[in-house]
Order: C-alpha cells, then sequence, then structure tokens
C-alpha cells in the first residue's frame, strides 16, 4: 500500500504554551487523578498528511514527554480540529499523544478554520460525510506508521463517531473505538447492520436525549466489550461531553479515561 502522507510543518509550540495560562494547566491537574503524568513536556506540532485523492489534511499533532501518538480524534459536522484543542491537552496529562485532524466535511470551531475543507472546496471535491471517510483512513494509516506499526485509539464525535465505527470495526490498524454521540447520519449506509457483531473494545455515549437511538443502533453489537456511558444528566451532542463548558464532564471524563486505561 502506498503511503499517502507527510510532515511538512515544525513544531510551534512546546512545554504546553498552547494558549493556556499557568492557573488553567494548575486547575486541570487539580481535576485529573494519581494516573496522571506529572510535569510533562508537551508539544503541538501542526502536520500536513495526504488522504487517498491526494488532498491535503492539516492536522495537529500533540506529543507529550516523547511518547507515541496512539489516539486519533476526529470531529463533528461543522466543526475542526479545533474541537479537541483542549480535549488532546487533556489527553497528553494523562499519558496519551493524539492527532487532531480537519476532515473535509467540516468549518471552524474554537477560532480554528478546517483547512481541509476549505482546500476540498476550491478544488471542487465534495464534502459529505462520507467523503471524510478516506481522511480518516489516511490518518490512521500514518498514525499506525508513526506508532511503530502499533493499532491505535480512534475516538469519532456526532457523524465522524458514526465513521469511525464502520471503520474501526475491520481495520487490523485499530485495536478499539471511543464513539460520542454516533447515528445513522451515513447517506446510503446502514450503521446499525454494519456494526454487528463488533468485538474490538468499544466506547460509546452521547447526551441524555440521545440515549435510547444511541441503544438502537448498537442493539446488535457484541457486549462483551462494550462500555456504554448513559448519562443520568443532560450532557450534549458529541465530544463536546469532553469540555470544561460541559455541565458533568467530570463523569463523561472518568468512564472514558477509565475505558482507556482498562485497554492500553
Amino acid at each position: 500500500m502506498k503511503k499517502c502522507f507527510i510532515i511538512v510543518f515544525v513544531i510551534f509550540s512546546s512545554l504546553y504554551s498552547c494558549n493556556h495560562d499557568k492557573s488553567k494547566s494548575s486547575n486541570m491537574m487539580k481535576e485529573l487523578n494519581e494516573k496522571s503524568v506529572n510535569n510533562p513536556n508537551i508539544f503541538v506540532v501542526k502536520t500536513l498528511l495526504f488522504s487517498k485523492d491526494k488532498l491535503p489534511i492539516s492536522a495537529d499533532l500533540y506529543e507529550v514527554n516523547g511518547l507515541k501518538p496512539t489516539i486519533l480524534l476526529c470531529h463533528q459536522a461543522g466543526y475542526s480540529r479545533g474541537e479537541y484543542k483542549d480535549t488532546a491537552i487533556k489527553l497528553n496529562y494523562l499519558g496519551y499523544s493524539c492527532l487532531a485532524i480537519d476532515q473535509r466535511s467540516g468549518n471552524e470551531i474554537n477560532d480554528i478554520k478546517n483547512e481541509t475543507a476549505i482546500r476540498a472546496k476550491d478544488k471542487g471535491l465534495p464534502t459529505d460525510y462520507l467523503d471524510a471517510k478516506q481522511d480518516i483512513e489516511a490518518a490512521i494509516d500514518y498514525l499506525y506508521s508513526e506508532n511503530g506499526n502499533q493499532p491505535i485509539v480512534l475516538v469519532g464525535s456526532s457523524y465522524s463517531a458514526s465513521l469511525v465505527l464502520i471503520i474501526g470495526k475491520n481495520n487490523p490498524k485499530v485495536k478499539m473505538v471511543a464513539a460520542f454521540s454516533p447515528g445513522e447520519y451515513l447517506k446510503g449506509v446502514n450503521v446499525t447492520k454494519t456494526i454487528k457483531n463488533y468485538d474490538k473494545p468499544l466506547f460509546v455515549t452521547s447526551s441524555k436525549n440521545e440515549v435510547i437511538k444511541v441503544v438502537d443502533l448498537l442493539k446488535e453489537v457484541n457486549t462483551d466489550n462494550l462500555t456504554h456511558f448513559k448519562p443520568s444528566f443532560k450532557g450534549i451532542h458529541g465530544s463536546r461531553a469532553l469540555w470544561e463548558s460541559t455541565d458533568g464532564n467530570d463523569q463523561y471524563w472518568k468512564v472514558f479515561q477509565s475505558f482507556l486505561n482498562d485497554y492500553k
């Protein structure tokens, strides 16, 4: 298989500069448990990958203490890699290096524009949800290679949660999947049937009002390796569940972190 990626940018932030002040860093550390990384060296590297159709994919690599990246972060509809601006740093403090990408279906969030989507539109390429599938697959190939050919953790939000479910099922480069608010969002694809008999470690969550639909989506998944967090509080759609601004984010984090640690 031909490799479809290169890195073209260099480190632009280090030692947790990343536009976070010391007080916020201190508060974040207090929220994390004893398994957190003490005094981490965090580097954020802007990276460029190439999708299967040669479209450049913008990404941010969040590396902590020189650890190889193991988590791929995929955003929701209308968003960008900026969805994980703070989440990725928190994952760094938990001991995980990760990569957040711009898929070609998206726009802007947290003052970060989706550069991949802009390029796709400039080239006249389609930017529907399914069109972003190849972007995620190319990023998996890249992260797998960077990680010494070890399987990775695949994380999706909303439409990309559905994509990571179907991509991760049979991809040997993916060892576990986390899906925040997956659903039947993909035109022409029955996600429920596609993920039948899922046998990889799987973490799924959503807002409270989405729980019933998510349960139905997962009705034929192998429950032996399934962690389904059903919030008793309102919650929120997608990976925004992990944002500090979301009520109950600490409960989402507790279960998500436990899942990551169980299969680390």
